[in-house]
Formats: structure tokens, C-alpha cells, sequence
């Protein structure tokens, strides 16, 4: 499998042109998806499918596909690769960016080595895979699985007003095929881990063989707004007290199990917001993550159980929406085993490991055998201008990539 390998200066230099698409005049990164700048970094995505000769084709979610059909295979279902191009807000350059521009760099160093595949292979850069604008996250894979009406998720209104299908309509991106108008045979997305387990033992790859499942939900306390100097401690109905009882009864019980699980109050806020006034209502999210159902859900029934408690104790009213909730996936393992041997063919040491984060792999894998890959990140960081890969490391999981595709459209 081992004996092709990518253009290194080409993906790196794609890579950094990019991620120069999209600044603000602080120099922030920040391509939101359906926005201008997110339309700035699809255009020149699409000039380089173009350049590389490929079929350009765009469904209802504006999500993007480079299409590679030689002759002879152009009815095959086709091999996907791909990722996401839109950013949270001060992102870094690789999340997301690095799976779409390694997966058409894998296309093009083949297509230039004369190799003949035994189906199509396409590139696919999804939309708003982050959800910093239009909720939910990896939207467009999710449309595309079928998991989200795509009228619905078109209908979305945006953090700014905004609607989604006005948008992609306004930046040229509402396109005319159906979502899931190609039917992969199996998906495969490289990504930077995002995380601190390759780098901390010394390894160059991540055979991803499941993620973690993600529930999301909104919790609003109400209590009573009053003085902060005259109101004795034993007549407060503190919402604010109350929801920090939350946030440690999650840390404490996550930090007691021998579990995987995290849980995280990323969102708060308090109303009225003053110094010297008791919060009326506290608003906060939870973020709880397992890779194992049966735990997942005993987590958030834990939850549930301490707010019922909570509220009688406190003299609270406490109200829980439900905002996502995904199930853990288990990656296909004939492919996972295929990176491991690619990996162990290059001779670079690799590793099976979860995925603490949502990836658009998640949704694809419930109508196509999945895997990812994963290289290091530095320090753990994303989502962060600070986020960094070696670029070695980035040409190396980009080059397994390369083998990985060459495995599965050689000899089916």
C-alpha cells in the first residue's frame, strides 16, 4: 500500500491559504458557516476541485462534493472523504480544514500516479459542522444521513437572525441535489485529534475505532431576585446558588468514576446579572459525554435525579430542554484494521482510540461503513488559534490516508 505519497508541499500550502481566508482585523480566524468569509474559503475550495479536473456538486445544504469517476466505475457507490471547512469563532487552521484538503490531496496524487480505482472517489466539505451559527452542529452530514429534514434544517434561524437557506442562497451555495444523493460505500475522515493522548504517548496516528456519545441539554433555575445585604442566607431561593451545586455535583461525580465519562457547563447566566442582587433565574448547559450507552444514559438519569432533589432542597423551580442528544458510534472494523496496517507498513507507531469530539464521521456511519484517523495535536488545543500540528505529522496521516483509499478501491 505504501509505495505513493502526497504532494506534502501542495497540502501544506493549501493548508495555509486556507487558513488566511477569513480573517477580522484583529487577525481572528472566523469562517461561520453560510457567511461571507465561509463563502471566500468554499470558493477557492471549489477552484481547486476544479483545477484537479473533478466534478463539482452541491446539494440543498450547501454541502460540497469533488467527485473522481473514472470511466468503467462511475456507477460503483463511491469511497467519500472529507471534513468541514467552517470554523467556531478564533479558530485555529486544521480542524475540519486538514480531513477535506488531505482527502482531495489523496485524489489528486492518485489521479497524477495513473492509478485506476475500482470506484469513484469524492470529497465532501460539509456545512456547519461547528454550529456556532446555526444549531445543531454537523448539520450537514446530518442532513445527508437523513437524521434532520433538510426543509427543517434549511428553515434554522442563526445566532444573528439570519436563516440558513436565505444565506446559502445569498452566497451561492444552495444547490439543487438531494441530500444523499450519493450513497458512499464507506467514509473516511482524517482529523487532528483535538486532544492530548497521542502526543502525551508518543504516537503519530489514532486508529479511531468508536466516538463518544454527546448529550446536550439547557437547565433554567427560578428563584427569587432580593437584596444581597438584608435577606438572611436561610430565606434566599438562591437560582445562582443553586446552579452551582450543579456544576460541582457533576465535576465531583465525574472525577469519583472510573468511567470515562465528562461533564461540562460550558454556558451561564444569571438574571437580573447584578452584584448586590440574588439571582431569579440561572440558565446554564450541560455537556455530558460517554462512549457507552448504557452510561450515558445513567448519567443524564443521575442528573435528573439530583435537579428533583435539588428543587425541594433549595425551594426552586428547575426546567431541563433537551438540545442534542447522539448516540455513541462504533467505527467499521474492517477499516479500522486497515489503518493499523497501513500505519504498521509506514512503520509509524499508531494507536486505537475514541474520539472525545462530534465529527461528521458520526453521521455518515449511519449509512456507510466509517473510520477516522487521527494525528497529534499540540498541547491537547483546538478551537484556538493556538492549535498546531507538526507538519511531518500532518503529511504523514495524510499519506496513510492515500493508503487507506488505495486498500479499499484496489481489489473490491
Amino acid at each position: 500500500m505504501s509505495n505513493y505519497s502526497i504532494s506534502s508541499a501542495r497540502l501544506l500550502g493549501r493548508l495555509g491559504e486556507l487558513g488566511s481566508i477569513g480573517r477580522d482585523g484583529d487577525g481572528r480566524l472566523i469562517r461561520l458557516a453560510a457567511s461571507d468569509t465561509e463563502k471566500l474559503g468554499r470558493d477557492k475550495f471549489v477552484s481547486w476541485i476544479e483545477a484537479a479536473g473533478l466534478k463539482v456538486a452541491v446539494d440543498r445544504i450547501g454541502n460540497i462534493f469533488g467527485i473522481w469517476a473514472p470511466g468503467g466505475v462511475a456507477d460503483a457507490a463511491p469511497l467519500m472523504l472529507g471534513s468541514h471547512i467552517d470554523t467556531v469563532i478564533n479558530a485555529g487552521i486544521y480542524d475540519g480544514c486538514y480531513g477535506v484538503l488531505a482527502g482531495l490531496e489523496v485524489i489528486e496524487t492518485l489521479r497524477e500516479a495513473g492509478f485506476v480505482p475500482s470506484r469513484p472517489i469524492v470529497v465532501a466539505a460539509f456545512t456547519n459542522e461547528e454550529g456556532v451559527r446555526y444549531a445543531p452542529d454537523m448539520m450537514g452530514s446530518l442532513v445527508y444521513a437523513g437524521g434532520l429534514d433538510v426543509d427543517t434544517a434549511l428553515a434554522t434561524v442563526g445566532t444573528d437572525g439570519s436563516k440558513l437557506g436565505d444565506e446559502l442562497r445569498r452566497i451561492g451555495y444552495a444547490g439543487d441535489r438531494a441530500p444523499g444523493f450519493l450513497k458512499p460505500h464507506a467514509y473516511i475522515e482524517l482529523h487532528i485529534e483535538q486532544g492530548p493522548v497521542l502526543e502525551r504517548e508518543g504516537l503519530l496516528l489514532g486508529a479511531v475505532e468508536n466516538l463518544q456519545g454527546i448529550s446536550w441539554q439547557r437547565v433554567t433555575i427560578e428563584g427569587d431576585a432580593n437584596h444581597a445585604g438584608t435577606t438572611p442566607i436561610s430565606m434566599r431561593r438562591d437560582a445562582g446558588f443553586a446552579a452551582a451545586r450543579v456544576v460541582t455535583f457533576l465535576r465531583e461525580r465525574a472525577k469519583a468514576s472510573n468511567t470515562p465519562t465528562v461533564a461540562t457547563v460550558g454556558c451561564m447566566e444569571f438574571q437580573p446579572n447584578a452584584i448586590n442582587v440574588i439571582p431569579s433565574r440561572a440558565t446554564f448547559t450541560v455537556d455530558l459525554r460517554d462512549p457507552d450507552e448504557d452510561r450515558l444514559s445513567q448519567e443524564e438519569a443521575a442528573l435528573a435525579r439530583f435537579l428533583e432533589a435539588l428543587s425541594a432542597e433549595e425551594d426552586v423551580t428547575i426546567s431541563v430542554e433537551r438540545l442534542a442528544r447522539f448516540e455513541p458510534v462504533k467505527f467499521d472494523e474492517r477499516i479500522v484494521a486497515t489503518i493499523e496496517e497501513a500505519a504498521k507498513l509506514r512503520a509509524l507507531p499508531c494507536r486505537r482510540m475514541t474520539s472525545g469530539a462530534g465529527h461528521d464521521a458520526q453521521m455518515i456511519a449511519r449509512i456507510a461503513p466509517t473510520a477516522m484517523i487521527f494525528v497529534p495535536s499540540k498541547g491537547g488545543i483546538s478551537h484556538n488559534p493556538k492549535e498546531f500540528t507538526a507538519d511531518d505529522d500532518l503529511v504523514a496521516g495524510a499519506d496513510i490516508l492515500l493508503d487507506v483509499v488505495r486498500a479499499l478501491t484496489d481489489e473490491e
